[in-house]
């Protein structure tokens, strides 16, 4: 199993803020489903402010090609991609149009400690 862990911010509105954070108490199942299919195994997001932090595992033949590809030939995918972004602002470094971004490890007390 992987485990991929990505940033990204909310518009800095607590309207908007408290809106997405009830959708993600029922996410529609068609995205769930296609989390599943694609071998995503569990998912957290956690936010402090309007930052967010994203925990994802995957199953080991995970691919962000083939979850890419997969979620640009689903409209369901496609719709509630562009529901959110109208919640969601990329951040400030982030590549053009980029949403999440995949955050670089630098510490890890198991293997630190050689637990």
């Amino acid at each position: 199993m992987k485990k991929y862990c990505f940033a990204l911010d909310l518009k800095d509105d607590p309207d908007l803020i408290a809106e997405y954070e009830a959708i993600h108490q029922r996410i529609w199942p068609e995205i769930e489903e296609s989390m599943f299919q694609s071998g995503i195994t569990q998912m957290e997001i956690y936010r402090a402010g309007d930052r967010m932090f994203m925990i994802m595992e995957v199953t080991d033949d995970f691919s962000f090609e083939k979850k890419t590809e997969a979620d640009l030939a689903n409209p369901v995918v496609q719709k509630w991609e562009a529901y959110m972004w109208s919640f969601q602002k990329s951040l400030p470094f982030a590549v053009k149009d980029e949403k999440w971004v995949m955050m670089n490890k630098i510490f890890d007390l198991k293997e630190s400690t050689g637990l």
